[in-house]
């Protein structure tokens, strides 16, 4: 088992992705909350079930998988649909997530989740890092990667946590606006001093 959590966060487009990779470029494990997410939603889960009884088979693509372009408009449009969904979904995740992270083997090991602060799971964590770019980045990103309008971009990085907030509560923060290059030196640096916290 590992022996300390690492949570990383970052707003939406902030390239937490990129960063997780190089930490396990470096051996260490990494649990990632939004694959989670998938993986308690995936035909024949419970939660996939849940979701298909509360909508209907219209949120379900023809292969029977969720269709998460037509949920994402409905809970964005609609707060009580929001909070049905998430009520029924972060036990599941929480749950899956944490199983996972004791199973982990490396000297410490990350767990990923852009609503980490805002869903408290902080509270699972030794150390909290914050991959953190400016919104312009962001929304840049965003909607290039998602293929999404830069209104609904603005919507979603809203609904987190303000950029300042997360700089104020987490132990590290790493500067992912620059050449990923430089990035990788900071990335080692910080993995180096991860180490001498066992």
């Amino acid at each position: 088992m590992a022996s300390w959590i690492l949570g990383l966060t970052g707003g939406i487009g902030s390239g937490k992705s990129a960063i997780s990779a190089m930490f396990e470029e470096l051996g260490i494990q990494v649990v990632d909350a939004d694959i989670v997410a998938r993986e308690v939603v995936e035909p024949g889960s419970t939660g996939l079930e849940k979701i298909t009884e509360h909508f209907g088979d219209e949120i379900l693509t023809t292969d029977g998988s969720l269709d998460r372009a037509k949920l994402r408009a409905i809970i964005f449009a609609d707060e009580s649909q929001k909070q049905w969904l998430n009520n029924l979904l972060h036990p599941l995740i929480r749950e899956s997530m944490l199983a996972q992270l004791q199973q982990a083997t490396s000297q410490y090991v990350i767990l990923v989740a852009p609503l980490l602060f805002e869903n408290g799971l902080d509270q699972f964590c030794d150390h909290t890092l914050l991959i953190d770019v400016p919104v312009e980045v962001q929304i840049t990103r965003t909607t290039a990667r998602d293929n999404i309008s830069v209104e609904l971009a603005k919507q979603i990085i809203a609904s987190q946590m303000p950029r300042a907030d997360k700089q104020q509560k987490a132990t590290d923060t790493l500067d992912n606006n620059r050449l990923l290059s430089e990035v990788k030196i900071d990335v080692q640096k910080l993995h180096e001093k991860y180490l001498t916290l066992i």
